[in-house]
């Protein structure tokens, strides 16, 4: 139901029916009235909201237009148990609501014909299309958005004349009403005729797609990210946005799937949504060279196909998981790893992957993670402000399998953060959980909860302990910092109310490079006050996007996870961390199975290990694991220097190199056969056949 209020919506909804039907059998007109009134709040509410329930009436056939029909049925009932059959007004229902009934197919098939006429054989962003084609604007949004619920509501006019004609007995008041229905509803679907004709019509298919190409030819791209998936792995390609922003050479995005491209954070990289494979092959690609993947899935045959370009998969993470060695791999020229890590999970797997495909090229996206300076001393060091050493619990969630060994937070959740919250020394707990926890497990909901509890009661009597002093008048700027950043932020997103449909967003699709470069510089300055509003030593949960991960990573001088890509990213920092054997393999078995925290502290369900992991914050040089740390760092990422993003354009850089030397052995080789053939075809010679013959020469 998504809320206790759509609960109750829902409830009211449903049960207000029997009470329709119920005082039209009376009958009762002021019953009727109340139980009608509370169906078309409801109704709307429900709808305004999007509820599951919404959705679901319609799959067992008690969608929308059904509710308003059995309403209207259950009114002309009630006329006819007052004994007004023989008056105009139940007549004048009846035709009304026949009438309103009719106007509802020239009504959806003009919303569906404007639909689908507006929605783009390409979508783009960051693409000049105005330029080239004339796209319309967009119907007003009121026409078109919750259409069908706007329309049937126009009944409510007929409905309150007849009720009040039925109570005062009077048909006048009746038929007013239903004229203003039928009105309303005609006047409805004749504002949306002239967005199917003339010049309110978007271009069609082929304009577009000759439009696109132009633009392609203008631009020539060189290098191209391609993706498709479900909406729901957008964040596979927009961990490489900043990547492809920092290219060398032209960089273009390519992907399958509208619901990717509505939720395709935003970049200044020309980004093209094709869904349709034909139109894919037909596109003027001829400038690419290399073209990147971010996920194995059966729509990258439609580029795959093309051999002017080399194709490489590229991934979008780095963990031991068996999608890492993936035999689909082998239909890449080659396939890049983050460190030695991914080359030696390739040679183990012996999936076919060759090992002079695969290139080493670090992990770009990690650029953002600090590497460890040494934690701060604590009250008991003598800290003025109390400031210690932050700990970062950031547990994955349970999954769908139910394996235990999934996530820690069911099983030694809460033995974790009852030690840090009482160590002594103190240190500091940001807990940030999986955004997915709960959504499967009740029982991983219920320590989430308990944990959460957890960190706000410590937080809370932290706040009263003499050790710990905060500076109310630096938080309060820092506080009126974030309020005039936020503000200004929602400044440049604009309102929720001004969205586009997908003709004007790729019309209008250029991304302003000064607005996009500012939001970036406030979401810096959001995150730097976000962690001074509030005393460095205060127990903190964190949940929502902001702040991310990474800027978690950053204010943290250890971390305690679980088996994910979080601990592989987090590596990145050379920090301590400590990861949770929750299926209680064993320490050694742990490691043997799960590269990634072999430098790691292991702790039981228990959490009794931890205090290895705190010591090593207070003192990093008698850390046990600190050189382990920087070898399986460079193991699963590679060498820091240099930089990932060289090492990236370089093997691009690399890769299109091949490409164009291939490409120019085969206009060579295309050159000789046609010279050949030109030579044949002007001196007469024999030439063997396929049995050895000379052709066109007698035996005798």
């Amino acid at each position: 139901m998504g809320s206790k209020a759509e609960l109750a919506a829902a409830v009211l909804m449903v049960a207000g029916f029997p009470v329709l039907m119920l005082a039209a059998l009376v009958p009762s007109v002021p019953a009727f009235a109340a139980a009608a009134a509370v169906t078309y709040l409801a109704d709307h509410y429900l709808h305004r909201k999007g509820s599951y329930l919404i959705n679901r009436l319609g799959k067992v056939r008690a969608g929308l237009s059904i509710r308003f029909l059995i309403r209207q049925l259950l009114l002309v009932l009630l006329l006819a148990r007052l004994s007004l059959a023989d008056n105009l007004i139940y007549y004048g229902a009846i035709a009304c609501f026949i009438a309103f009934y009719g106007l509802q197919a020239p009504h959806g098939a003009l919303v569906q014909l404007i639909r689908n006429r507006r929605r783009m054989p390409v979508a783009t962003r960051n693409v000049d299309l105005k330029s080239r084609i004339r796209i319309p604007d967009a119907p007003p949004r009121r026409l078109l958005h919750r259409s069908a619920e706007k329309m049937l509501h126009l009944d409510l006019f007929a409905v309150a004349g007849v009720l009040l004609a039925a109570q005062v007995k009077s048909s006048l008041v009746g038929f007013v009403g239903i004229g203003i229905t039928v009105l309303l509803s005609t006047l409805y679907v004749l504002a949306l005729v002239p967005y199917v004709r003339g010049r309110r019509i978007p271009p069609n298919a082929e304009r577009v797609l000759a439009a696109v190409d132009d633009w392609l030819g203008e631009y020539q791209p060189e290098t191209v990210l391609y993706f498709s998936g479900s909406k729901d792995s957008a964040y596979q390609v927009n961990m490489w946005l900043d990547t492809m922003e920092n290219l060398d050479s032209k960089p273009l995005i390519i992907l399958r799937e509208r619901a990717i491209l509505n939720n395709l954070a935003p970049t200044t990289v020309p980004v093209i949504c094709v869904p349709g494979g034909v139109h894919l092959m037909n596109m003027d690609l001829s400038t690419v060279r290399v073209a990147l993947y971010a996920a194995n899935v059966g729509k990258n045959i439609h580029m795959l196909r093309v051999p002017t370009m080399k194709h490489v998969f590229i991934g979008h993470g780095d963990s031991d998981k068996l999608a890492s060695v993936n035999p689909y791999s082998k239909v890449y020229d080659e396939v890049w790893t983050a460190g030695r890590a991914g080359r030696d999970r390739y040679a183990i797997a012996d999936v076919g992957v060759r090992d002079e495909d695969i290139v080493e090229v670090g992990r770009p996206q990690l650029a953002p993670i600090q590497t460890w300076q040494g934690a701060p001393e604590g009250p008991r060091g003598g800290a003025a402000d109390g400031r210690c050493p932050t700990v970062l619990y950031a547990p994955t969630w349970e999954g769908w399998d139910g394996n235990p060994g999934n996530t820690s937070i069911v099983l030694a959740g809460e033995n974790i953060v009852q030690r840090l919250v009482t160590a002594d020394p103190p240190v500091r707990v940001l807990y940030k959980p999986h955004p997915f926890t709960g959504n499967v497990s009740k029982d991983a909901k219920a320590a989430h909860q308990r944990i959460t509890a957890l960190v706000r009661k410590a937080a809370a009597e932290r706040a009263m302990d003499p050790r710990f002093v905060a500076d109310t008048a630096a938080q309060a700027d820092a506080k009126a910092e974030l309020a005039r950043i936020e503000a200004r932020l929602a400044e440049l997103s604009g309102s929720g109310g001004e969205r586009r449909d997908e003709a004007e967003a790729t019309r209008d699709g250029l991304v302003d490079v000064a607005k996009h470069e500012e939001i970036a510089r406030l979401r810096a300055q959001w995150n730097d006050a976000y962690w001074r509003s509030f005393p460095s030593w205060e127990h903190r949960v964190i949940t929502g996007a902001q702040p991310r991960l990474y800027d978690c990573f950053n204010v943290s001088d250890a971390m305690v996870s679980d088996i994910s890509s979080v601990v592989s990213d987090f590596i990145a920092s050379g920090k301590p961390y400590a990861v949770t054997d929750s299926a209680a393999v064993g320490a050694e078995e742990f490691k043997r199975n799960n590269t990634a925290v072999r430098a790691a502290v292991i702790l039981s369900n228990s959490a009794a290990e931890l205090g290895e992991l705190l010591a090593a914050v207070r003192d990093p040089a008698a850390d046990p694991l600190a050189e382990d740390r920087k070898e399986l760092k460079q193991y699963l990422l590679g060498p820091d220097e240099p930089s990932s993003l060289t090492q990236f354009n370089a093997a691009v850089a690399n890769l299109a190199l091949k490409a164009e030397t291939r490409n120019v052995g085969q206009e060579s080789r295309a050159a000789v056969a046609a010279s050949d053939t030109g030579l044949a075809n002007a001196v007469p010679v024999q030439r063997l056949s396929a049995t050895g013959d000379a052709d066109g020469v007698g035996t005798g």
